[in-house]
């Protein structure tokens, strides 16, 4: 008789370049469990994009509870005790997923990969934090026990779409001038973006700039400098961003999200950091993605950063 599957935990919150990345550990996690129930907790913003994955069999949402919020910490701490889970694999190793492994005292408590105090399997290295996440994550894997782990980039091949209804030519480049609201100190100015789609147009590269509804004013200053930049903020999921950048000639982009998921297609990438993050730690990783870096970020020139396209033969 076959013995039961086992119940794996897999923790991973967000953000999108986060979860992006973490896709890789993921991966592994479900080749080594390839008989076993593996379940996620996420965020509602990343439920479809696991799914599409294929690599969980469940997906259970968390609504992060803020602290005064019992009634909320009482359903995270009655999921995860009725899960009956053998092991749980934190990924997000933050102070709240390293929280939830208390939430099940008085026990018994599952084996639990991460960092939180007491937990079976912890991820002892004191440098973790000036690690690369992808380092860092199939560390933590192999100190699990998960010995193949390695520092991959992320595979999303497993995303699709039609982008037929964009109307877009043969050859486009996709630029992404936002990110987060709170991180204004991360975003390159909307002058030298446009400048940069005003070279792209020139050189017969159509600009394509993406960006959620809110970013709509953003990428509408810069279609008001460069007129032949075709704006579609608040109209591409994560599969058309996967599929339209499959096809672009390029990208270019802060240290947002959507710049790790274009990269994660093979598409040439020129990412944008300040000082706020440390490509070091956290950029997209591949052949052909370049991290320039500023500090200010306002500091850098729209002619290196079209130096680094003609490096990938976007631009002549």
């Amino acid at each position: 008789m076959n013995e039961p599957a086992r119940k794996i935990l897999v923790i991973k919150l967000g953000a999108l370049g986060d979860f992006v990345q973490a896709l890789n550990a993921c991966a592994f996690i479900r080749r080594h469990y390839e008989s076993d129930r593996i379940v996620l907790l996420t965020t509602a913003t990343f439920a479809d994009l696991a799914r599409a994955s294929g690599l969980f069999d469940d997906i259970e949402l968390d609504a992060r509870p803020k602290a005064h919020q019992g009634f909320a910490w009482l359903a995270n701490r009655r999921f995860l005790r009725a899960g009956r889970f053998t092991r749980a694999y934190d990924l997000q190793t933050s102070d709240r997923s390293s929280f939830y492994f208390r939430l099940f005292w008085p026990g018994p408590y599952p084996e639990w990969s991460g960092i939180a105090p007491g937990c079976s399997h912890p991820h002892t290295n004191p440098g973790r934090d000036l690690m690369h996440t992808l380092d860092r994550q199939a560390e933590q894997l192999r100190m699990a026990g998960i010995n193949e782990a390695e520092a991959r980039p992320p595979d999303v091949s497993f995303l699709h779409a039609d982008t037929s209804r964009f109307g877009l030519g043969p050859r486009y480049a996709l630029l992404v001038p936002g990110g987060a609201a709170h991180r204004p100190d991360k975003r390159w100015p909307p002058e030298r973006f446009a400048a940069v789609a005003t070279e792209l147009a020139g050189s017969g590269v159509a600009p394509v700039l993406l960006g959620i509804a809110r970013e709509a004013p953003l990428t509408g200053r810069i279609r008001a400098l460069c007129p032949a930049a075709v704006d579609l903020a608040g109209r591409t999921g994560f599969a058309d961003i996967a599929a339209l950048a499959r096809h672009a000639a390029g990208a270019i982009g802060n240290d947002t999200g959507p710049m790790h998921l274009i990269a994660a297609t093979g598409c040439p990438s020129v990412v944008l950091f300040s000082a706020a993050s440390d490509p070091a730690l956290c950029a997209p990783r591949g052949s052909r993605v370049t991290a320039l870096r500023r500090d200010p970020l306002a500091a850098l020139g729209s002619g290196e950063v079209l130096g680094a396209l003609r490096g990938f033969g976007v631009v002549s």
